[in-house]
């Protein structure tokens, strides 16, 4: 199968069982662009690896220093299979043209919640230019615990009287193990964020109840804010003719 190229991956698309997500350090803005090129030509040069793959998608960090990977599986046994028999190939030929990339870990997640905030005429949500990680860390694994951690602030979303714009989506991903969330939330532009942020108050959302709720939610370990720019997303070219 060929390799189609687009920009944003369709996170609600259906039949994922599997998301892996994992960070790379590349250094410098100069690096990280060819990380992104020699990405995409290891694999637009190659015929799709797999079935159970659906798309992978890289957005650039606005530190301009590190990349986001967000690959979308029919299950973890689908990344298993690539991982044995078609990454090391793609690994070494991106390795050849950057060396020195610093990867740090990959995790797989499932996709437990999605909220759209912002929606376009026809409902469908405006295209993000600037997606936001929040990325949460718990005291130990518990999946109960982290899921009940997104129902609070799907909650507060839901109850929050004025929620800044600029705000258009956010994707709740929990780990396999229960120990993080990473909400992967897409906004109108990197400004609309930096504002949300700089409002009064205690981050983005409201000084309510349901908000305090979730910044004082048992177990929670701590958390990380990131901003990314969407750079790639390869697919199946089967999926354009789907």
């Amino acid at each position: 199968m060929s390799v189609r190229l687009s920009t944003l991956p369709d996170v609600t698309r259906p039949g994922v069982g599997s998301v892996t997500i994992s960070t790379w350090r590349v250094g410098t803005p100069e690096r990280q662009r060819a990380a992104v090129e020699a990405i995409a030509r290891a694999w637009r040069s190659r015929e799709w690896p797999a079935v159970g793959l659906f798309s992978y998608t890289v957005l650039t960090g606005n530190d301009e220093q590190t990349l986001l990977h967000y690959s979308q599986w029919r299950d973890q046994a689908a990344y298993r299979a690539f991982a044995a028999t078609g990454r090391d190939e793609r690994v070494a030929e991106i390795d050849a043209a950057v060396p020195g990339i610093e990867r740090m870990g990959l995790r797989p997640y499932t996709l437990y919640r999605d909220e759209r905030t912002t929606t376009a005429p026809g409902g469908e949500p405006p295209v993000p230019g600037c997606f936001v990680t929040v990325d949460v860390e718990f005291e130990g694994p518990d999946p109960a615990r982290a899921r009940g951690w997104v129902d609070t602030v799907r909650h507060a979303i839901e109850t929050d009287p004025a929620l800044p714009p600029g705000g258009i989506s956010a994707y709740f991903h929990v780990s396999t193990d229960g120990t993080r969330v990473l909400n992967l939330a897409g906004w109108e532009s990197e400004q609309a964020h930096a504002d949300a942020l700089a409002a009064p108050g205690r981050g983005v959302g409201s000084d309510t109840e349901q908000w305090r709720a979730v910044r004082d939610h048992p177990g929670v370990k701590g958390s990380t804010v990131s901003r990314w720019t969407p750079a790639i997303s390869l697919s199946s070219g089967a999926d354009a003719a789907g």
